[in-house]
């Protein structure tokens, strides 16, 4: 075998990393997830908006909730007024995940607030919030990374990637996610 500098036998799943609660309530969160969360039927959003109350998110009013979406962890969750999060949507927040009021997460968007420091020998976390402006747009099958602000009223098209900031207003398209064009035409 070659010599190879990562040592994933030396990482260490407690390095500066808390769930924020005991495991008992990670464990009921999960299987609050899998009854109203993973399941194709299509539970009453104002239901599941209850259960993450309950377990610490903030959600704003009218908040439309599909079904099969993936919240890992509830707490780390700050939903605003009248935003819609699609089918199959997947938010990995083991850091805080905040989306604002008027946004639009569609089918299968991938919001990944978690991450290892691939330059780090044993893959230490590596994690960083998410902040979703208020109007902002995430395309189905986006990707959004640790760390990343999107501005204020702006889109994230379909199958894009992005791992840096975003302007407000403007179109991102691509992997990495480039500026298109404006939002708004004046």
């Amino acid at each position: 075998m070659p010599d190879c500098r990562i040592r994933n036998d030396l990482f260490n799943n407690q390095e500066a990393f808390d769930l924020g609660r005991s495991k008992f309530v990670f464990m009921l969160w999960y299987l609050v997830k899998c009854v109203f969360f993973l399941s194709a039927l299509p539970w009453p959003s104002r239901l599941k908006a209850v259960c993450l109350r309950c377990f610490g998110a903030k959600v704003g009013r009218n908040v439309y909730l599909k079904p099969r979406i993936n919240i890992h962890i509830p707490w780390n969750l700050s939903i605003g007024d009248h935003t819609w999060i699609g089918e199959e949507v997947c938010i990995i927040n083991f850091a805080p995940v905040t989306i604002g009021a008027h946004c639009c997460l569609s089918q299968r968007a991938f919001l990944c607030a978690a991450n290892h420091d691939f330059t780090a020998e044993n893959m230490r976390y590596r994690h960083a919030p998410i902040l979703v402006q208020d109007g902002a747009w995430i395309g189905a099958q986006a990707f959004v990374g640790p760390g990343v602000t999107l501005g204020q009223e702006c889109v994230l098209t379909a199958g894009s990637l992005v791992t840096h900031s975003t302007e407000p207003a403007m179109i991102y398209s691509g992997n990495p996610a480039r500026a298109v064009k404006p939002r708004w035409v004046k």
